[in-house]
């Protein structure tokens, strides 16, 4: 602990990986759509409703579980009295930790379900786009991201500065993608992957761009983007900070290192 606060993981071991299931069991055909919270209370009640309303139709077997970067706000009272009625919904807790990529990842360790998926809690990503992203992976497809660049998507109301800096970060990853498997959107939150393209892979668990990893270094055979449109904000703060753009970076040279063969993982 430094000054009462948490130390931040050291960056070469800040890695996680996803193991396969035990030799002999199978992985349920599920989808595990993790929800990542740091203070989210006052949306979560609604969100996850308004999951549940899109997702039950479809018919296709789910759980909802909402990792918790120990926010104290409230959270762990409103997703848990969610939970005794419907188990699917559950709650993970972190302590101690901070990191949208980390949280993603241990709630994709703590889930059996064939298929993975994240989503924000912070309403910028509609629930409606569910059943299209899950119809578009039982094609089937290794990945699907929620795309905002592909034809059909936009990012409604951001402005100038903030686009063209959104667009010079997914374009400096083109050389770092793989041909035939590349995404406009790299930067999305919103995606779903098939869990035997990430088993045993250590993606790094600190920053907010997961899905450039999964790009470049999961198993992957086939991308598939559904466009949408980036919602407004309708409460807190953008997590966007100088420390999100350093973790971006370095995840960057460490993306650049392993195409170029200076490091394997």
């Amino acid at each position: 602990m430094i000054d009462g606060q948490a130390r931040e993981p050291d960056y070469k071991q800040a890695t996680i990986s996803l193991l396969p299931p035990a030799q002999g069991a199978s992985t349920p055909e599920k989808l595990a759509l993790i929800i990542p919270t740091l203070r989210e209370a006052e949306n979560l009640r609604g969100l996850l409703g308004h999951i549940r309303s899109v997702l039950d139709p479809v018919g296709f077997p789910y759980e909802i579980i909402v990792v918790d970067d120990d926010s104290r706000d409230g959270t762990e009272d409103i997703v848990n009295s969610i939970s005794r009625e419907d188990p699917r919904v559950r709650l993970l807790i972190r302590k101690g930790q901070r990191g949208l990529s980390g949280a993603v990842l241990y709630g994709w360790q703590n889930t059996d379900a064939s298929i993975v998926g994240v989503m924000d809690a912070d309403l910028q990503h509609p629930p409606e786009l569910l059943p299209r992203l899950i119809a578009a992976i039982q094609k089937p497809r290794d990945l699907v991201i929620g795309s905002r660049y592909t034809p059909g998507g936009s990012l409604a109301d951001w402005n100038v500065v903030r686009k063209l800096i959104s667009a010079v970060a997914g374009w400096v990853t083109w050389p770092v993608q793989r041909s035939g498997l590349r995404a406009k959107d790299p930067m999305s939150g919103f995606f779903l992957v098939r869990r035997v393209c990430l088993e045993n892979i250590p993606f790094q668990s600190a920053g907010f761009k997961l899905l450039l990893e999964v790009l470049v270094r999961a198993r992957l055979h086939s991308v598939e983007e559904v466009p949408f449109v980036f919602g407004q904000r309708s409460r807190g703060a953008s997590k966007a900070s100088v420390k999100v753009a350093v973790d971006y970076a370095r995840l960057l040279a460490r993306l650049y290192a392993i195409r170029l063969g200076f490091r394997k993982n």
